[in-house]
């Protein structure tokens, strides 16, 4: 009789622990994505006083700060996404350089979290009409382009997606408008079956041709159908604070299965010393409070994109 009480027991405990592990997994995946133009790293920037090494601690700590969880990334170079990666611990990145396939030229990098998602396949093409060929121009375009792609597992849920990401032609009309063709008709080699993200530098408002055409087919523009909106500026910025537009050249397209619960248009700024060391009154502030002249800078010359998503 004990021994069979003792099966018992055992088998209950087995029981218990299964219960707990599995009350662990989730069957909805909820996480944020974001697209970031993180400009390249040239002299001209750094003669104006926002230079890549300025820059960069601010950019890893806007990404930390707001809990990216994964995001695309545009034009940087193979030094500069190292040296994001540095100062985001429990990130990694794929993405290859446009100019040859490996690791020469701007990149379209995604990078992700490690304890939160696994890679299970990715790959590159190119924005011509010869796609599996490292640095060709494509139809307009004045440079070559790049799309890098993942097939990912969110491991909370379990729950696989596509997350595309490409920056296209800041001159070629329809070199935009072919990308655009091309995009979605890789996706459709994947199949309908899959949660699909697009993230990137469009380099066209919501106005132009190029987004009517991807927003024709299967993706939407998260801004669109987003629960909650947060927006106060467009995406473009040319490093003035001052400026404003309603122009989304940055965007984040979704696929139907995905439930976009909030948008946001994140325009953070940092400071600088201005030229002058005077102090500026505060207004109705105790007299203790000290304001230094500083200049407002942004850390790209594009705000970025999030969206905090579920896929059930």
């Amino acid at each position: 009789m004990k021994r069979y009480l003792n099966i018992i027991v055992c088998l209950s405990v087995i029981l218990t622990l299964a219960s707990c592990s599995s009350s662990h997994k989730t069957s909805v995946a909820e996480f944020s994505v974001a697209t970031y133009n993180i400009r390249q790293a040239n002299q001209r920037d750094s003669l104006q006083g926002d230079g890549w090494g300025q820059r960069l601690p601010y950019i890893a700590g806007l990404v930390r700060f707001h809990g990216f969880d994964i995001f695309g990334t545009q034009e940087g170079f193979k030094p500069q996404l190292e040296g994001l990666k540095e100062l985001l611990p429990g990130y990694d990145y794929i993405g290859v350089g446009r100019e040859d396939g490996r690791d020469k030229g701007e990149h379209s990098a995604i990078f992700y979290r490690t304890d939160l998602f696994d890679v299970l396949d990715h790959g590159d093409f190119w924005l011509s009409q010869w796609p599996d060929q490292p640095g060709r121009l494509g139809w307009d375009a004045v440079c070559p382009r790049i799309c890098s792609w993942g097939h990912f597992r969110h491991r909370p849920s379990g729950k696989e997606f596509l997350f595309f990401n490409l920056h296209m032609d800041h001159v070629g009309r329809q070199a935009r408008i072919e990308s655009a063709k091309l995009v979605q008709e890789k996706m459709r080699q994947f199949g309908d079956d899959l949660p699909t993200f697009l993230t990137g530098d469009f380099n066209v408002d919501q106005t132009h041709q190029s987004y009517l055409t991807l927003t024709s087919g299967r993706l939407r523009d998260a801004f669109e159908v987003s629960n909650f909106r947060y927006a106060p500026n467009g995406t473009f910025n040319s490093y003035h604070t001052d400026d404003f537009t309603t122009s989304r050249i940055d965007h984040v397209f979704v696929s139907p299965e995905v439930i976009v619960e909030k948008y946001g248009v994140l325009t953070d700024t940092y400071r600088t010393p201005a030229d002058s060391t005077s102090l500026s009154k505060a207004n109705d502030a105790p007299s203790e409070i000290e304001l230094h002249r500083y200049r407002a800078r942004t850390p790209s010359d594009h705000f970025p994109v999030q969206i905090m998503i579920r896929i059930r």
